[in-house]
C-alpha cells in the first residue's frame, strides 16, 4: 500500500493487572489507506478497542510498532497532543458527554482550548454544524438536549469536526439509534469521506452497515488479527465468520440459503441493489430461454376452439290477471 496513513507492525499489547498480566492485542500487522474507510469487526473481547486506542496514542503498545501520520506511538519521547488533534476519536453514547447551554457552544469547546482566534472558532464551529447536517443557523442556538439522539450524536461529532482530524475513529457510532438515526448518521459520514477526505475507522457490531460503507474490513478474535480484505471477500466466508463468533449480514444469510439450494445465486452481493439487478438479470435471461424454446418447439396440440355461446330466449315475467267476479283474497289464494 503507498503512503498509508496507518501503519501496524507486529504490535502485541499486554494489560498488567497486579502481579498478573493479560495479552489482548498479539502480533498484529496492517496497514489502512489515507482517506479510506476501515471497519474492525470482532466478538466482545477480542481486542478491537484496545487497537483503536493506540490509533491517538491512548495506549502504547508492549511490543512492535504503530505509525500514525508519520508519528511513532511508542516513542516515549513524542509529545502525542499533536496527534490527538489529528485522530478524532468518537466513543459510545458521546452525546452524554454534551454539556454546554447551546449546541455552538458545545462544538466550541475543542477549538477554545486549542487557542484559536474568536472568528477562527466561529469558521470551524460554523463548518461543522453544516457538515454534519444540522445548519447552524437554525441548530446553532439551540440546546442540545432538546434535539432527538441522532442529532446529538452528530453534535458530538460536530466536535470533533471543528478540530480538523485527518482520522475519525468511531467506536459503535450508532449503538442505541433508531433507523433513521442510523441511516442519517452513516449518510453524513460517507459524505465527511467524500467531501473532506478524511480516514475513518469504525468499530461496529452492525455488519449490515460495515458491509455497506466499509472499504476494508479487518477480524480480530481473541486478540490475533484472523482476517483482512473488502466486505466482499469477508463475508463469502460464513461459516468461517462463525467460528470466530460473528454472523454476517442478514442478505448474505438468505444468499447462502439459496446457493445451496441454487448454485448459480453467487454469494459476493453486498446490497439489496445488487440482489435485485441480479434477480432482473436471471428474469430476462428466463424469459429469452422461454422465448427461444416456444419458436424452436411449437406446441402439439391444437390450442382449443372457442365454445359456441348458447343464445336463450329471455323469459317473460308471470303476472297474474284477475277474472270476471274475481276478488282480490281470491286471487290470493290462488
Amino acid at each position: 500500500m503507498q503512503n498509508p496513513i496507518i501503519k501496524v507492525e507486529h504490535l502485541s499489547y499486554q494489560y498488567e493487572m497486579g502481579q498478573s498480566s493479560r495479552k489482548a492485542l498479539d502480533d498484529i500487522s496492517f496497514e489502512i489507506a489515507r482517506g479510506s474507510c476501515t471497519a474492525i469487526i470482532g466478538y466482545n473481547g477480542s481486542g478491537k478497542s484496545t487497537l483503536v486506542q493506540h490509533f491517538n496514542g491512548l495506549l502504547r503498545p508492549t511490543e512492535g510498532t504503530v505509525l500514525v501520520d508519520g508519528i511513532n506511538v511508542g516513542d516515549r519521547r513524542k509529545d502525542l497532543r499533536a496527534l490527538r488533534q489529528r485522530v478524532g476519536m468518537l466513543f459510545q453514547y458521546p452525546e452524554s458527554q454534551l454539556f454546554e447551554q447551546t449546541v455552538f457552544a458545545d462544538v466550541a469547546f475543542g477549538p477554545q482550548r486549542m487557542h484559536m482566534r474568536r472568528r477562527e472558532v466561529r469558521g470551524r464551529v460554523q463548518d461543522a454544524l453544516d457538515s454534519v447536517g444540522l445548519p447552524h443557523q437554525h441548530y446553532g442556538s439551540r440546546s442540545p438536549f432538546a434535539l432527538s439522539g441522532g442529532q446529538r450524536r452528530r453534535v458530538a461529532l460536530a466536535g470533533l469536526l471543528a478540530m480538523s482530524p485527518t482520522i475519525l475513529i468511531l467506536d459503535e457510532p450508532t449503538i442505541g439509534l433508531d433507523g433513521e438515526g442510523r441511516a442519517e448518521f452513516y449518510a453524513c459520514l460517507q459524505r465527511l469521506q467524500r467531501e473532506r477526505g478524511i480516514t475513518i475507522i469504525i468499530v461496529s457490531h452492525d455488519m449490515s452497515e460495515v458491509a455497506r460503507i466499509a472499504d476494508r474490513v479487518c477480524v480480530l478474535y481473541q486478540g490475533h488479527l484472523m482476517a483482512q480484505g473488502t466486505p466482499r471477500e469477508i463475508f463469502t466466508h460464513n461459516d468461517q465468520l462463525k467460528q470466530w463468533g460473528l454472523t454476517v449480514p442478514p442478505l448474505q444469510q438468505l444468499l447462502a440459503r439459496l446457493h445451496r439450494s441454487d448454485g448459480t445465486v453467487p454469494l459476493d452481493l453486498l446490497t439489496v441493489d445488487e440482489m435485485l439487478a441480479f434477480l432482473l438479470k436471471q428474469k430476462h435471461t428466463f424469459q429469452h430461454i422461454d422465448q427461444q424454446s416456444t419458436r424452436t418447439y411449437p406446441a402439439v396440440c391444437p390450442a382449443p376452439r372457442p365454445q359456441p355461446r348458447i343464445q336463450r330466449a329471455p323469459i317473460a315475467p308471470i303476472r297474474l290477471t284477475r277474472g270476471h267476479g274475481e276478488s282480490h283474497e281470491s286471487m290470493k289464494k290462488r
